[in-house]
Parts: C-alpha cells; structure tokens; sequence
C-alpha cells in the first residue's frame, strides 16, 4: 500500500504542462510502488470566470495574435516591483480565485509536491513565505527557456531542460545547488527503438517509402505554413515530385480532419489523415521526419526518438528559444513558409546523409530518462527491480487514434 503522496500540479494553458505532470505521475506508478501519485489541474479547481481568462485568453491570444504574446513574454521577463499597484493586483485576483484549490491542497497532505506550471508554484511559494505550506515543493521547467514567472523563492529544487537553461536560472537568482538538468519528462513510451517497419505497418504505411509526420496540437493547430491550414500544408507536399508518404495528425479538430480526409481521396496511398492518438509514438518511430511547432514536450518526444524536425510557426517568446536550441544543436531545420518547408523536404530527401545527421544530433541531444530522474532526487532512488521501462509498444489499435 502506498506510504506517500506526491502531488504534481499543472495548468491546461497550453497542453505541454499536463502532459509533463502526466509523464512524471505515469513514470511514479512504474518505479515508486510505496508512493500514489496525483495530478491536478489548478484550472479544474478556480472559477470559470477566471479560468476563461487565464487559460482560453492564453490559447487565443498566442493563436490569433503572436506578436502580442512575443510582446509580453519579453516584458514580462523583467523583475516586478513587488509593492507595485498591478502586481499587487494580479496577486490578489489570483489568491481570490485559488481558494477552493488551496483546501484541496490541505485536504491531500501531500508529502511532496511538483509543479509542471509556474502559476502553482508561484501560490506555494507565497504560503511557504507566510508560514501556511511547510512542505517542499519542486519546480519542473517545461521548455528549453526560462522565464522570471517561474523563479519563486522558497522551492526545494528547479528542473531544468538543458545546461542553459540551468545556467540562466542561476542568473535569475536561483541557487544553483537546488538546480538539476534533467530534461523535459516524458511518457515512458517513447523509447529510441521501436521497430519503424513494424509501427509503419500498423499505421498503413509502406515501410520501404519515406514518411513525413505532419503534427499539430492536441486542437489540430499549428503544423501549417504561410498562413494555411494544415490541409493546405499537405497538398503542398504531396504536389511535390517524390514517392513520400504524408501523416496528418488533425488531433481532436474534426473539422480539419474532414478535411484532411477528403484531400486522402486525391492521394490515395499517400496520405494518411489521423485524429487524436494516445499512441504517438508509433507515429514518431515510422516517420523520417516530423513538420511540427518546437513546443518543449513535442520537441524532447522527438529528441528521445531520434526524429529530425523542420519547425514552423514557433509561437514568438518560449517557442521561439525552443527553436533556437534545435537549430544550434543540429536536430532541426526551420522553414520560415510554405515554399521554404517545401526546399527543405526536398533537401532532406535526397539527402539521406543529412537527415542521418539530423538524427544522431536529435538522438545525442534527447533525454528519455528525464522523468526518472526528476523523481529520484525527489522521492529517491526506485524500487529494486521497479525502474521505469521504455520501448514496450502500446498496441496498433490505439496507434490508429481515438
């Protein structure tokens, strides 16, 4: 029977912090047997109100307008007056509205506590100072930057994505004593090994042709170029001369996937329309490369499998830095449009040396364990024989999505 908690919280202002707190809960049940591990979404806990604004306006704002979002991020960045008249404000909003997480919080007792978010860890720290949580609380770092809003006094330890990104907490006042490199957590699913002929066939693909993975967001937003959809983005592709094969991956967007799934009837054996899959990796280890936005979580599952990305529309401020990381680490490429995402599949294709390189780098550059390790220093070494396993398939009738 379980002896501990460990709570792991998050916010659903973008999916890359559920899915990490979701990596880190996965990985505890694998390797800690004496601890329950429990993921909350503050989101799920504070007024609609407030979450409309918080969560949806994050979502809408980076979605229809970037430049604002890039604006802010980099103003934000600055170190606050803490007696200020808004800052005093945004910190009242926010206590007011996290009351009913906070009893939750009590009602738990957890024994440790890892936020995936910085809004979490920023509440933490406020009732550490007060004397109200004496409990340690850690901070996992999601993207391959750092931002001021994740650097709080009182946490026990930060995670961090990258030497860097290490260096720069440091900078920002964090002791580097408490700041561990471990990478982004993933699932455990995301081994460098799964057999790419095997997972091609389960998918309906051709082994002996070239795959591209056309990836999205959990919403299906993202993956297209120079203002299109992805829709658009595909038959681009597939007007291209080369026997290639095109993945789709429309997550939970009906709509595009409709669409998607009317432009298959134009490419039959060509492309592959796919929704919501809780099973990507399959997808991962049969593609040559994947066209994807460089979100932290999308980006260390296809550095853990070794798949070279081109990178388009990186949203300005975190995805930005991500993307310069991939690119000055040799695992990616970056297509500023359509006809640029167009040269570089091309290049890439009659290239195989070059997409070989790509490969190692993304590969030398991944950190599978990053989970393991975030949850040894913070519930100590795994049980005998209970080390998390990587590269167990997941089965082909989840890789067809749900």
């Amino acid at each position: 029977m379980p002896s501990r908690t460990l709570l792991i919280l998050s916010v659903s202002a973008g999916a890359g912090h559920v899915r990490a707190a979701e990596a880190l809960r996965s990985h505890a049940g694998l390797s800690h047997p004496d601890v329950k591990a429990i993921h909350l979404d503050l989101m799920e806990w504070v007024p609609s109100m407030f979450r409309k604004v918080y969560a949806e306006s994050f979502l809408y704002v980076v979605e229809r307008y970037p430049e604002v979002w890039g604006y802010l991020y980099g103003r934000t960045d600055k170190p606050p007056r803490e007696f200020s008249k808004m800052e005093v404000l945004r910190k009242a909003v926010e206590r007011l509205n996290t009351v009913k997480f906070m009893k939750v919080l009590k009602d738990l007792d957890p024994d440790h506590v890892i936020c995936t978010h910085f809004l979490p860890a920023q509440l933490l720290s406020r009732k550490i100072g007060k004397g109200a949580f004496k409990l340690p609380v850690w901070v996992q770092v999601t993207d391959f930057d750092v931002h001021r809003l994740w650097i709080h006094p009182h946490m026990s330890g930060y995670f961090a994505a990258s030497g860097e990104v290490a260096y720069r907490m440091a900078a920002k006042g964090v002791d580097p004593g408490t700041i561990q490199v471990t990478g982004i957590p993933i699932m455990p699913a995301f081994p460098p090994d799964l057999d790419k002929a095997a997972c091609a066939r389960e998918l309906g693909l051709d082994p002996s042709k070239p795959v591209l993975a056309l990836m999205a967001g959990g919403a299906g937003v993202g993956a297209g170029t120079g203002g299109g959809g992805m829709d658009q983005t595909a038959s681009r592709l597939l007007a291209m001369p080369g026997d290639f094969q095109v993945v789709a991956l429309a997550g939970r967007n009906e709509k595009l996937l409709a669409d998607l799934n009317r432009l298959a009837q134009v490419h039959p054996g060509r492309l592959f329309p796919m929704g919501f899959t809780r099973t990507i990796e399959r997808l991962m280890a049969a593609a040559d490369v994947a066209v994807t936005k460089p979100g932290g979580l999308t980006s260390s599952e296809c550095l853990a499998m070794g798949l070279p990305m081109i990178l388009v529309n990186p949203i300005p401020g975190q995805e930005e830095r991500n993307a310069d990381y991939l690119l000055e680490n040799g695992a990616a490429l970056k297509a500023y449009d359509a006809a640029g995402l167009e040269f570089r599949v091309k290049d890439l294709l009659e290239n195989p040396r070059r997409l070989a390189a790509l490969k190692q780098n993304a590969l030398a550059l991944g950190k599978p364990k990053a989970a393991a390790a975030v949850l040894s220093k913070v519930l100590g070494p795994p049980a005998p024989g209970r080390a998390p396993r990587t590269g167990k398939p997941s089965g082909a009738k989840a890789a067809a999505g749900a």
